[in-house]
């Protein structure tokens, strides 16, 4: 194993910005030093001016393997995401086949032991009917079971009461759930059928996946972890309304319920569909420039506990297609931290904060092991940024698979110029390095 030492970097970690240099060696973190590390190394990085983050850890993927890798698979979308610093994900079952069995499971991990370069976990999913294999989930080894109480790309609705109290109640593993209410949003979908036929303008899209089927789901969800005191984590908070539902006085490690925001309910808003149409069609919908606003201070408040992506590739083709054709969903893995680091050169936010949001609360939320801070003794996962590197999104410099990003055209003023994964170097200034692949994250939980 090489050993890696950063020279003088400012450090964004548990709150604070400071100036040190951090020792890597054998997958870890050995020393982190402000009065600087003279060690005899393999590499120097020279962090001068530059912020070093926790690697981001992203708790919502679509990489979209097995049975859709035309639009995207692991190994693809892994090394986009480490471009964009994310050294660990955890991705959603809703493949083809479902991920149903604990066979099905395993066999994404194993995929990924092989191809994806940052650090992986994979979400069992749950059905109407599997309550059985999901009772088989290791809760030590899996990040958590995924449940769609909304349709949306995959067909895994769960929409039978009983199904939901039996999950709820049996299962000790943490929920993630999808929350918007298909009878609301079918009766919506009617209407705007009757009113436009085939051809609904995009603009409606929030308007059919309103904020009322939202909140109904939202609050059933919450309702029913607090009946049997379930471990909730509630999916893509899209408005203003559902951050009601949340506890900001509980520390996160004791919270039962927590709250995820992605970075397209962060960015864009309802004005948008007029330029950016289809390409920002999400499940749940991008709605109004106020509840874009309010999901941010909910964050900052924390009642909304993490920062995710919910990268969901669709080729370009697909994503042109009439309103009921064009999926919903879009990638931005890639481009996740400096759309963040963009609200920072705002005023929005914080480098701590986004440090807490992206990969402090990720870990405690998940209870992953030694990974989410820069400590000594925890894995390296390292991010470092230049704050003040511009660069355009375009075409040549876009790595999903699918081709494109709802940010093509924008400039961003931040860029990530290192990627460190398990004391690797694995991406540094648009080079990769794909000798060593990344590992399956493990959890500090009771088997039971």
């Amino acid at each position: 194993m090489s050993v890696i030492l950063i020279k003088n970097a400012t450090i964004v970690n548990e709150g604070a910005l400071f100036t040190a240099d951090v020792l890597i060696e054998n997958n870890y973190i050995s020393k982190i030093a402000l009065s600087g590390i003279n060690t005899k190394s393999d590499q120097i990085i020279d962090g001068s001016g530059k912020y070093l983050f926790p690697g981001c850890i992203d708790d919502q993927v679509h990489f979209r393997e097995p049975g859709l890798v035309h639009k995207g698979e692991i190994y693809t979308e892994a090394k986009a995401a480490v471009a964009g610093g994310i050294t660990s994900y955890m991705e959603m079952p809703n493949t083809i086949p479902n991920v149903f069995t604990q066979k099905l499971l395993e066999e994404k991990y194993q995929r990924a032991t092989e191809v994806s370069l940052a650090n992986f976990s994979f979400f069992m999913g749950a059905s109407n009917e599997n309550i059985d294999e999901v009772l088989k989930t290791n809760p030590q080894n899996v990040c958590g079971i995924k449940v769609f109480m909304g349709s949306s790309t995959g067909n895994m609705l769960v929409d039978k009461q009983e199904a939901l109290e039996t999950i709820f109640s049996k299962c000790k593993l943490l929920i993630a759930t999808h929350c918007e209410d298909e009878a609301i949003i079918k009766k919506n979908m009617a209407h705007y059928k009757e009113l436009f036929g085939e051809d609904v303008p995009i603009e409606f899209h929030p308007l059919i996946r309103s904020e009322e089927a939202c909140y109904k789901s939202t609050s059933l969800a919450v309702e029913l972890a607090k009946k049997y005191n379930t471990r909730l984590h509630v999916l893509h908070i899209s408005t203003a309304k559902e951050i009601s539902l949340f506890d900001n006085k509980t520390p996160l490690k004791q919270k039962r319920i927590t709250a995820e925001a992605c970075i397209h309910h962060l960015w864009f808003s309802d004005e948008d569909y007029k330029t950016k149409g289809a390409s920002i069609k999400w499940n749940p919908a991008v709605k109004t420039s106020n509840d874009r606003n309010l999901i941010l201070k909910g964050l900052l408040d924390n009642k909304i506990d993490v920062i995710a992506t919910d990268h969901a590739p669709h080729t370009e083709e697909e994503k042109k297609q009439s309103y009921f054709k064009a999926p919903s969903g879009g990638p931005l893995v890639q481009h996740s931290l400096v759309a963040m680091l963009e609200l920072y050169h705002k005023g929005k936010i914080s480098l701590e904060k986004i440090a807490e949001k992206m990969s402090h609360a990720v870990a405690d939320c998940f209870q992953i092991n030694k990974r989410g801070y820069i400590r000594e003794g925890y894995y390296a996962d390292l991010v470092l940024v230049d704050l003040n590197s511009s660069w355009l999104v375009d075409k040549s410099n876009i790595l999903y698979k699918c081709g494109w990003s709802p940010f093509e055209g924008y400039t961003f003023h931040s860029t990530v110029t290192h990627t460190i994964i398990n004391g690797n170097l694995i991406y540094e200034n648009g080079k990769f390095n794909e000798l060593k692949k990344g590992m399956r994250l493990t959890f500090d939980r009771e088997k039971t």
